[in-house]
């Protein structure tokens, strides 16, 4: 709008005041000091201070500029659109009052500088602040996306919505929430850097803690109602029951196992619910979809017996075992100790795969812990049995040697099953300790069956045995306590004589305290390796397994015997003379009863 057209409207008005004012001056004759006061009041009437809102009159729209008489001596122009709300056609006319916010009376151009918006701005400045104090909700439109959020026009203020507040969930389109008049909480005011946050999901959840509360209150448990799937996650589904969210876990989505949510259901779905519990507090609300269905754990037992046979399909695997599906909604679980016969410290996955079908016993119904302990190597056959009716007791094996261990050995056998030899049945006289050192793992041994323990799945297995038992071969030989044994020296040694004893394969040690009857004898450097020697046995166990001979023993038997048959030393003969005579008579080589008669008595005496 030019200077010229502002003349035509402005100068027309100028002049009309100006007539007025001279007719005044010609009908009165006003003095000089009547003209000042005259004036002095005009200057009061229409003292306007800038910064400030003051109402004006539309005198003229030009093109997209509305010209405005605030009672100045000049006019001041104001664009077409700060008079429309955002979004919106302005709609006003000549004559029509408005607010303006005047910025300076004069610019260069003599004109009034001035600003609807600004004073807009005041206005609803004003008022958000008073509802600001008060908690009162406030009426504004979403005009505009940013970053982190939109800006809000709160009649004529500017205010920002963080996209957090836009709405109780995370909203993708926010296209219907433009431009529509809707309430706002204002969070947060600061008038010095004219900065407004707001919030519609306050208000969103006032609302809805409203509707809560009226609609939990309507609600009871056992009721079944209908609702719409909202959200699904890992745990569960949320269902809308009209205006509040109920939980349906994935426990109770069906009876049988169901890893994810989506298996049954998908966003939007119309389901059937049966509210399982209220919390009046929090209100929330479970829900269950099972519940509307019979319970297939009813009457388990009677379905399931103990020790039968039924086929299910692996549904899950764990570390401690696999659940196996019986039927939908009955599932029972194999114990990674009842999967198999031999194989012990194996994970489960490596003996059966999730969807595959087994055959399997029922060991276990607990129907109040809804339990069933399932049994996989049950269905086959059991290799210590099969063992035991193969090779019974005393039968002789060959396998291979797994292990070595402190207390024996383990023997790989047939069915896959292993056997242990103790130490003690590793050889007949030497120490087990000893023997183990001379077998290596790969060695291919052989053995004889001594017992099987189904139930324990034990096998014991003996490798001296194989040779025979020494002291039953010493049995056999009438090798008794008290007899007088011959004995070949293995081993000369400090505190006595190693020995073997002639005809057997027992071996003993004569104790440095019984190689003589004399102190003085007791000497073992006396004997060599190589050299036989008589003794005596005086112990002799089987059980124990332990045999014991003595020079000496035999020694004090022989003088007893002597002294018995030639004579006794009260007679006055020593010792000596008895034991010398007996020696004598020895080695003349009697071997026949001296001839019967006086002689022979005379010689007997």
């Amino acid at each position: 709008m030019s200077r010229a057209s502002t003349g035509t409207v402005g100068g027309s008005a100028n002049r009309n005041r100006k007539n007025t004012v001279a007719t005044a001056s010609m009908q009165n004759t006003p003095t000089r000091e009547d003209f000042a006061a005259l004036l002095e009041e005009s200057f009061t009437q229409n003292t306007l201070e800038e910064g400030s809102v003051v109402k004006g009159t539309v005198v003229a729209i030009e093109k997209d500029m509305a010209v405005i008489d605030v009672g100045l001596k000049t006019e001041g122009r104001v664009a077409l659109r700060e008079f429309g709300l955002q979004g919106r056609e302005p709609t006003i006319g000549v004559g029509d009052e408005v607010e303006v916010y005047l910025e300076r009376v004069e610019n260069a151009l003599g004109e009034a500088v001035i600003s609807r918006d600004k004073a807009r701005r005041e206005e609803s400045w004003e008022k958000l602040e008073k509802a600001f104090a008060a908690n009162e909700k406030v009426e504004g439109m979403i005009f505009n996306s940013v970053k982190g959020g939109f800006t809000v026009d709160l009649d004529g203020a500017v205010a920002f919505l963080p996209r957090s507040q836009v709405d109780i969930r995370p909203v993708r389109d926010v296209g219907p929430l433009m431009n529509t008049p809707q309430p706002f909480q204002i969070l947060k005011m600061d008038r010095r850097r004219g900065n407004i946050v707001v919030s519609r999901r306050t208000v969103l959840e006032e609302t809805r803690a409203e509707q809560r509360s009226e609609l939990v209150q309507s609600l009871e448990e056992g009721q079944v109602i209908e609702g719409v799937v909202k959200n699904i996650t890992d745990y569960g589904a949320f269902v809308d029951l009209g205006g509040i969210d109920g939980l349906l876990h994935v426990t109770d989505i069906a009876w049988r196992r169901i890893n994810h949510p989506t298996e049954v259901l998908a966003v939007g779905q119309t389901v059937k619910v049966r509210i399982i519990k209220i919390n009046h507090e929090t209100q929330r609300i479970s829900l269950g979809m099972k519940q509307l269905e019979a319970d297939p754990w009813e009457g388990v037992e009677a379905k399931y017996p103990v020790d039968v046979r039924f086929k299910g399909r692996v549904t899950n695997i764990t570390d401690y075992g696999a659940f196996v599906e019986l039927e939908p909604g009955v599932e029972g679980l194999i114990h990674v100790s009842e999967m198999s016969w031999t194989k012990k410290n194996v994970h489960p996955g490596k003996i059966v795969s999730t969807s595959q079908e087994v055959e399997v016993q029922v060991l276990e119904v607990d129907p109040v812990k809804r339990r069933i302990s399932l049994g996989l190597k049950q269905c086959m056959d059991n290799p210590w049995e099969s063992f035991a009716e193969r090779f019974p007791i005393g039968s002789v094996i060959e396998g291979e040697v797994k292990n070595k261990t402190e207390f024996g050995l383990f023997i790989g056998l047939d069915g896959d099953v292993d056997g242990m030899v103790h130490l003690s049945d590793l050889d007949w006289n030497r120490p087990g300790e000893q023997v183990i050192e001379e077998f290596n793992r790969g060695d291919m041994v052989k053995a004889q069956v001594l017992d099987i323990d189904v139930d324990k799945e034990r096998i014991s297995l003996g490798i001296k045995q194989l040779e025979g038992d020494p002291f039953a071969t010493a049995e056999a030989s009438e090798l008794r306590k008290g007899g007088v044994v011959t004995c070949e020296i293995t081993d000369v040694k400090e505190n006595g004589l190693e020995v073997k004893i002639a005809g057997t394969d027992l071996t003993a040690f004569i104790r440095r305290s019984d190689l003589a009857r004399d102190r003085s004898e007791q000497r073992p450097e006396r004997f060599a390796v190589g050299e036989k020697v008589d003794a005596r046995v005086t112990q002799f166990d089987r059980k124990t397994r332990k045999v014991s001979v003595s020079i000496k023993a035999l020694e004090i038997a022989e003088e007893k015997e002597a002294v018995a048959q030639y004579g006794s030393t009260d007679s006055g003969a020593s010792l000596g003379d008895i034991l010398g005579a007996a020696l004598s008579r020895a080695q003349a080589g009697e071997a026949e009863e001296p001839a019967a008669g006086p002689a022979a008595d005379d010689e007997e005496k």
